[in-house]
């Protein structure tokens, strides 16, 4: 399956989620949050195009600790795809950064991945004190599987 991504960060982010990850930026962006950081992600017609398969492989190649966040973009307008590169990842700790609301995350994503941030990035709520997100708003939770 085919999907669009920005670029991927194997710098070792510690701001990221918990402990050392390597970041996946997704390509597109409906919500275009005013001071965004990653506006380079917003137009769908931009990226890479990658088969997940291949993406999957590189990653396990160049990230030993099989720590991972997917962001964005937002990673859920490619629902399907994102799914599909989860499912490749299983075994590895995965957090997805959506600005949409956790009811918008499709349950077999919620399924596969261990942490979530939800909510738009508000330029006047801006924090850099509340660990993993970006502005006040946002939540970052561990999700608990049964």
């Amino acid at each position: 399956m085919k999907v669009k991504i920005n670029s991927i960060k194997f710098n070792r982010s510690l701001v990221d989620g918990p402990g050392v990850r390597t970041v996946v930026f997704m390509q597109g962006c409906d919500m275009r949050c005013n001071g965004c950081h990653n506006a380079a992600t917003w137009n769908m017609a931009g990226g890479i195009e990658a088969d997940t398969v291949d993406l999957a492989a590189l990653l396990r190649r160049n990230c030993v600790n099989k720590k991972i966040t997917i962001s964005g973009g937002e990673p859920l307008l490619q629902a399907e795809a994102l799914d599909d590169l989860l499912e490749k990842l299983k075994d590895f700790d995965i957090a997805l950064y959506t600005g949409r609301s956790k009811g918008d995350v499709p349950q077999k994503v919620l399924a596969k991945i261990h942490y979530l941030k939800t909510g738009p990035f508000i330029e006047d709520q801006r924090t850099t004190i509340k660990p993993y997100v970006g502005s006040l708003n946002q939540i970052f939770e561990e999700i608990k599987h049964a």
